[in-house]
């Protein structure tokens, strides 16, 4: 199984910890196309750095590649906004996951769409468990 990874990135980083240990967790089910979305080292610098039709280029060609999207939407991002739509017009199966432990809110745009599977957590213990349940499919 090809999995695209996404999170925020030039929208900022508090959340690159839990990222980082979703991508491992799900190296278990396959290969995680996006892996570098939990580096420690990747900044809003780097990615800006490459040129921005490189990214685009790159990363819907992984979409297409992918089997699956999941989505850490706890930080908003318009970059993973366009992600999921892009993922959704191919078909794509695609789980949103949201941490409750955010003073932000959900989009509407996300949470009312219900051609995604969308799940709120509370630690990445439930979030292991909303995993396991949308790849068991």
């Amino acid at each position: 199984m090809k999995i695209y990874f996404a999170g925020s990135i030039r929208g900022g980083r508090e959340h690159q910890e839990i990222y980082a240990k979703i991508i491992k967790y799900l190296e278990n089910f396959g290969k995680v196309l996006t892996e570098h979305v939990g580096e420690v080292a990747l900044s809003t610098n780097f990615e800006s750095q490459n040129k921005e039709e490189y990214i685009y280029t790159r990363d819907t060609a992984w979409i297409k590649e992918a089997d699956v999207l999941i989505a850490e939407v706890t930080s908003p991002s318009l970059g993973v906004g366009y992600e999921i739509a892009y993922a959704e017009k191919l078909n794509k199966p695609i789980l949103c996951l949201f941490g409750e432990f955010s003073d932000k809110s959900l989009s509407a745009m996300i949470q009312g769409n219900k051609d995604l599977t969308v799940r709120k957590y509370k630690n990445f213990e439930d979030a292991k468990k909303i995993i396991d349940e949308f790849l068991a499919v």
